[in-house]
């Protein structure tokens, strides 16, 4: 069965996570682990995780995927950035223990003008100040649109990061096919080649999982604007390849598009309908 949900708000705790995940028919969803556009995060309730993972363990609700904030940025040049980076994902590891065994998503980072390589080293470099080898969670390189001095646009700088990353096997990546299309990868018309390039470049036992979103750009744009599902650029029929194609059908599936709970349905629908063709 296609494992598939949708990015909802934390405000509430996880179990209210959870319950809203299957009123909309999803088996799986992403969450902010605290603001966005911020590093202040909320206190973790113990009875709140408890009655969730009871929830979670009834309904089949897994993996859960926790997306760090987008301020963060360890590729900066400014030390005390790249500080807050770390400290703010290391802080995140520890509150994911609660829920152990599901995923932490992030954005490399941009560069901002010092150079990739420099970058790429900052970044995996973080990584292995916070990555403890006894963690419980996966820690997921985002695929990105490239957009300005983004770093990950490109599967072989990915790579790179990865490469550099001492406890290699608490690390993954997350696939948006907004980001890849926006990227110049084209899922739409060529996407056997597509994952093909991946898995050389990458390797596919590193994807664990996909952010599935339709984008408002023309190929190769690298803008990186989401787009609702068949309402873009890659359209339905090319995403619904995407979710049935067998090097990926079996990974859990993370709606980022402009919807409210009624469209995320909407989506989650058409989706389990074009897996299951």
């Amino acid at each position: 069965m296609l494992k598939i949900g949708c990015h909802l708000s934390s405000a509430k705790g996880f179990l209210a996570m959870g319950k809203t995940a299957a009123s909309i028919g999803a088996d799986t969803f992403q969450f902010f682990t605290r603001n966005p556009r911020g590093t202040k995060a909320k206190a973790i309730r113990e009875e709140d995780v408890e009655a969730f993972r009871k929830f979670a363990g009834e309904n089949s609700i897994t993996p859960v995927l926790a997306h760090a904030p987008y301020i963060l940025n360890a590729a900066s040049a400014d030390e005390g950035l790249r500080s807050l980076a770390a400290e703010t994902m290391a802080d995140d590891l520890k509150r994911m223990e609660y829920l152990p065994g599901n995923f932490y998503n992030f954005h490399p980072g941009c560069h901002v003008g010092q150079g990739t390589e420099a970058g790429i080293v900052w970044i995996s470099g973080m990584l292995n100040k916070i990555l403890k080898p006894k963690q419980h969670t996966v820690m997921l390189l985002e695929t990105m649109a490239g957009k300005g001095s983004e770093i990950g646009g490109r599967f072989e700088e990915l790579r790179e990061i990865l490469d550099r990353v001492e406890l290699s096997d608490h690390v993954g990546v997350c696939l948006d096919t907004c980001h890849v299309w926006d990227g110049g990868y084209d899922i739409a018309g060529h996407l056997d080649q597509v994952v093909w390039e991946f898995d050389r470049v990458i390797g596919l036992d590193r994807l664990k999982a996909i952010h599935l979103n339709d984008s408002q750009n023309p190929l190769g744009a690298k803008k990186d604007r989401h787009a609702r599902i068949g309402e873009g650029h890659i359209g339905f029929e090319a995403l619904a390849r995407v979710v049935r194609h067998p090097a990926l059908r079996q990974l859990p599936f993370y709606l980022e598009t402009p919807n409210e709970l009624d469209g995320y349905a909407r989506e989650i629908a058409m989706m389990r309908e074009a897996w299951e063709q």
